[in-house]
């Protein structure tokens, strides 16, 4: 694996951490998106695998993680996709390979909509497009004003363990989920309520922005954890109006976390992907968009 450099890092004046692995300077990258609750830590082995094939960065968003949790700080997915392409710009990465997760996938779905020539490719970890028309039992609590507070509050250490192995065939490692725990600090709750309460459903980025991507088709796969309590698989073939040649690989022991929790398979899989499409773009280089 290639060396996982991090360090911190300041986009339109917000301090974040970056974990980066693979050539500084090259303008094609492999950029990991967080979600709800994450940060670029969940990424880091795979940021190290996938520095072998090429550039591959990591940040945490706004609210997560160390990045900083601003009060006036757009919570909106279409600010997250601000921040994303500002910080593309400060490391100066044009043509992207998105490894989305969870709320990432509407982060770099916002991006990509504004940028579709930039993406090369995607991989998709249980997330959805933002179709359907009702939130998952959390995300209902957390909307609420109050009530969202005081759930944030009661949050403690065993519920958190008990919420995140929920529908696991397999316990998430101790390390894994500890880790998200200690992140979990007030700022964070405070973002994701503010982040939840900015969206209503559906919340198409650009309107016919699906219709776009999937007049694009760019190369994508799917990894989708069939044990997922919060999202169902139905959301599969909505991911695929944006990207309708995807490969799909079902994971019938994972939960919402396959890359904690069946981390081998995935790598081998994800690594598979990655090492295709960069392939592609050193013999097509003109196949699909350009860096700048």
């Amino acid at each position: 694996m290639a060396e996982v450099r991090e360090h911190e890092m300041v986009v339109n004046g917000l301090r974040t951490r970056l974990l980066e692995a693979g050539s500084a300077s090259a303008g094609e990258a492999t950029v990991f998106l967080h979600g709800n609750p994450g940060s670029a830590e969940d990424w880091r082995e795979l940021v190290a695998r996938s520095g072998d094939l090429g550039r591959a960065a990591a940040v945490d968003m706004p609210g997560f993680g160390r990045a900083d949790a601003p009060r006036r700080f757009d919570y909106r997915i279409e600010g997250y996709a601000e921040f994303i392409e500002a910080a593309l710009a400060e490391l100066g990465i044009g043509r992207v390979h998105l490894v989305m997760h969870d709320f990432g996938g509407p982060f770099g779905f916002a991006w990509a909509a504004a940028n579709p020539d930039r993406l090369a490719s995607a991989v998709l970890f249980n997330t959805g497009l933002g179709t359907a028309r009702k939130w998952h039992r959390f995300a209902r609590i957390w909307r609420r004003p109050l009530i969202g507070e005081l759930a944030m509050l009661a949050t403690t250490r065993g519920r958190w363990r008990q919420t995140m192995n929920a529908g696991e065939a397999r316990p998430l490692p101790d390390e894994f989920v500890d880790r998200m725990y200690e992140d979990y600090d007030w700022a964070t709750k405070r973002a994701v309520l503010k982040l939840y309460r900015a969206m209503p459903l559906p919340y198409p980025p650009v309107p016919g922005w699906i219709e776009q991507l999937g007049r694009l088709d760019r190369p994508a796969l799917i990894v989708w954890g069939r044990k997922d309590p919060h999202l169902a698989e139905r959301r599969v073939e909505e991911l695929l109006q944006a990207f309708p040649s995807a490969q799909v690989e079902l994971l019938e022991e994972s939960g919402h976390f396959p890359f904690a929790d069946d981390p081998e398979r995935v790598a081998a899989t994800v690594l598979g992907f990655l090492r295709r499409q960069l392939a592609a773009d050193r013999t097509e280089p003109a196949a699909s968009g350009s860096a700048p």
